[in-house]
């Protein structure tokens, strides 16, 4: 009980140096300058990987209120996905944009830490680049798990003989691989963002709080927006886009409060020994 009480009060004093909020909206801003880019460049892939468009919509859709899903779904409709020219654009500027979200997460992770950060802009840029593409194919290869795990449940019903509604369950457990893949996603990044790279095993409980937090939080969200509030009221047009803003946003919050929680947990156990 009292580690758990001196891990609460490294915690806050740490939440309080660090600019949750003001890092969080930067984050909000790279995440939509690099969402289409990076749906576009998915869109591109697909032809090479056994995985369809539906499947990444629908695992977006574990977390996306309605307005958010009907814009992305809108707009990747309007675009034409065959052509390399686009997927060229699409890979810069997912990059680009995803790289600047990177850099602001590493600096939010290293001042958690207590680390400085020394590197100069082009090493930041580069390291932050690359740190974008391995997240990038993490992303996709764990979006290639649920595909997995339907091959796994149409063996099962044929080489076993389950009923038909075997699948009809087996099926409605996408949302454990909506989880799983949040959790690989966000297990790397707390890896592999900050400068002083911790080992796995300290950054497991701030990935489960944060994807456990990100699911509670978006499904309290989605309720409100698909039921009590109404943005479009207030901001006509730019309801759907304020929507989607203010998601990445408490994305944002949440993901840096995650890597607090591991520097934290990180000092009391130094503390121990």
């Amino acid at each position: 009980m009292r580690n758990l009480r001196n891990v609460g009060k490294d915690f806050w004093g740490r939440y309080k140096e660090v600019e949750v909020f003001g890092l969080a909206a930067q984050l909000a801003y790279f995440f939509i300058l690099s969402l289409f880019p990076f749906l576009i460049f998915l869109l591109n892939l697909i032809p090479y990987l056994p995985i369809d468009m539906d499947l990444i919509l629908e695992t977006i859709g574990d977390f996306a209120p309605e307005q958010v899903m009907g814009l992305i779904t809108t707009n990747l409709e309007s675009l034409t996905v065959q052509n390399s020219g686009l997927l060229s654009i699409s890979i810069i500027g997912t990059l680009w944009a995803a790289s600047n979200g990177v850099n602001a997460i590493t600096r939010a992770f290293n001042h958690a830490y207590g680390i400085k950060t020394d590197r100069s802009f082009i090493v930041a840029r580069l390291v932050a680049m690359v740190l974008t593409i391995g997240m990038i194919l993490i992303i996709i290869l764990a979006l290639l798990l649920p595909v997995f795990g339907r091959m796994i449940g149409v063996y099962l019903f044929s080489w076993i003989g389950f009923t038909s509604s075997f699948l009809a369950v087996w099926g409605t457990l996408r949302w454990v691989a909506s989880s799983f893949i949040f959790f690989i996603v966000l297990l790397f990044l707390y890896k592999l963002a900050p400068n002083g790279r911790p080992r796995f095993s300290q950054v497991v409980w701030g990935t489960a709080f944060a994807t456990f937090a990100w699911q509670l939080v978006s499904w309290g969200f989605s309720f409100y927006v698909n039921n009590l509030g109404n943005f479009s009221a207030t901001y006509g047009s730019l309801g759907t886009i304020i929507v989607l803003l203010i998601w990445f946003y408490l994305f944002g919050i949440i993901i840096i409060t995650g890597g607090i929680l591991n520097a934290a947990m990180l000092e009391q156990r130094k503390m121990k020994r």
